[in-house]
């Protein structure tokens, strides 16, 4: 089926050659590699990584990124693609997002020049595999109240606590772990900033390269999952992990420096959601082209094309806000507030369209011969992580009447 049926506001016409050509790359590469086997691997779990050099021989990890082996591209480029790998599946383009977003943007925005050449090059080659440890077991959506502390021990940085639905880890070689450190041993370490240190609160979080063969580093699947099957989330143990004094981000000194490399993956969320949705809506319009019932396709009655006409209005709707979303990022505009407002609303669009697409599909639709039905459990993950509903909702709400309602 033509991917542009669903166009109805001609977006397609509002992108550049450039953008045409970098989303239908990706579109290819997902009908070659992912389409074909990801009813199998959501079904056993399992998460594909002979694809991860493949995603790195296309540009994709860090693709975004300028430099160090990245493909420098625009940021409706990035968007474009992860709208492609969502149509695949989430946990697929989480994959590139937990790469590229998370660690190594952590990397690229807040380390130093020689961690940038140590790590990104080989990163974007899919030679090293990342992971990016802020979530705790008691510590998701209030990040400050996290356990995790970094000590400054005889010259060297000792990280004890724990971290929870961890993307990659169990397969990365490297982790960006966040953790809090008084601001004491950040003295005492020579990393302290003065000039951040907020009256009577004596640490703050700071970020950590953590190779994952360090001694005291233990990651483990989290299995029995009902969503983001064909992906890796997992535990994190850290019991007295020792690193050097070179391993601690300069660039990065308080909460701001962890959520700049989530507002990155934020972005493609806003993105990548429409991919499910979009994919889930084509689905269930080849099915109700093809299934019959009372002598006449599904595609014929009235309930029928309004289910699809009202998806695919919500459908357009969302990708028009995820590319100017996209335009402002490129023009340097973007502000903190509209990734929320695109993060909030795609995922919950995306959401309702798999669910109703699903209802097209009959009980055929609860199968993993077609895809509405995965792409709402995936979302329902993507829903909540990179910030919840209500996360969303309360940066809005005190952006509209200057008063946070976040608890202090």
């Amino acid at each position: 089926m033509p991917r542009n049926r669903t166009d109805l506001m001609n977006i397609d016409g509002m992108l550049s050659e450039t953008e045409r050509e970098t989303r239908d790359r990706v579109a290819a590469f997902v009908d070659a590699e992912i389409r074909p086997h990801i009813a199998d691997w959501f079904d056993s779990a399992t998460l594909p990584v002979e694809l991860l050099p493949k995603m790195a021989a296309e540009g994709l990890f860090g693709m975004h990124l300028s430099g160090y082996g990245c493909a420098g591209r625009s940021a409706v480029e990035y968007g474009l693609a992860m709208q492609e790998l969502e149509a695949g599946d989430s946990g697929l383009r989480t994959v590139v997002s937990v790469q590229g977003s998370l660690a190594m943007s952590a990397i690229y925005k807040h380390g130093s020049e020689e961690q940038k050449q140590q790590w990104l090059p080989r990163m974007a080659a899919g030679e090293v595999i990342g992971c990016f440890g802020l979530t705790e077991p008691t510590a998701g959506s209030d990040p400050v109240s996290m356990l995790t502390r970094a000590r400054w021990v005889d010259g060297d940085w000792v990280l004890d606590g724990a971290k929870r639905w961890i993307g990659l880890a169990s397969i990365a070689q490297v982790a960006v772990i966040w953790a809090h450190v008084s601001n004491e041993d950040a003295a005492a370490a020579g990393v302290l900033d003065e000039s951040r240190v907020k009256p009577g609160v004596d640490s703050m979080v700071r970020g950590f390269i953590v190779p994952t063969d360090s001694e005291g580093f233990v990651a483990t699947p989290i299995t029995q999952k009902l969503s983001m099957r064909a992906s890796l989330q997992c535990d994190i143990t850290l019991d007295g992990v020792r690193l050097g004094p070179d391993a601690v981000l300069p660039g990065a000194q308080g909460l701001s420096g962890p959520l700049a490399c989530l507002n990155e993956a934020r972005y493609g969320i806003a993105w990548g959601a429409m991919g499910a949705a979009r994919d889930s809506i084509e689905a269930a319009l080849g099915y109700a082209l093809e299934r019959e019932q009372f002598g006449r396709p599904l595609a014929a009655f009235q309930l029928t094309q309004e289910k699809l006409a009202r998806m695919t209005v919500e459908l357009n709707k969302g990708q028009l806000l995820a590319l100017q979303l996209g335009r402002a990022k490129d023009e340097g505009t973007l502000e903190f507030h509209q990734i929320s407002v695109a993060k909030l609303a795609n995922v919950k669009t995306a959401i309702e369209i798999a669910r109703e697409a699903r209802t097209v599909c009959g009980g055929n639709g609860i199968t993993l011969d077609y895809s509405p039905l995965r792409h709402a459990n995936n979302l329902e993950s993507v829903r909540t992580y990179e910030g919840t509903d209500e996360v969303h909702t309360l940066i809005l709400g005190e952006k509209l009447t200057g008063i946070s309602a976040f608890a202090s």
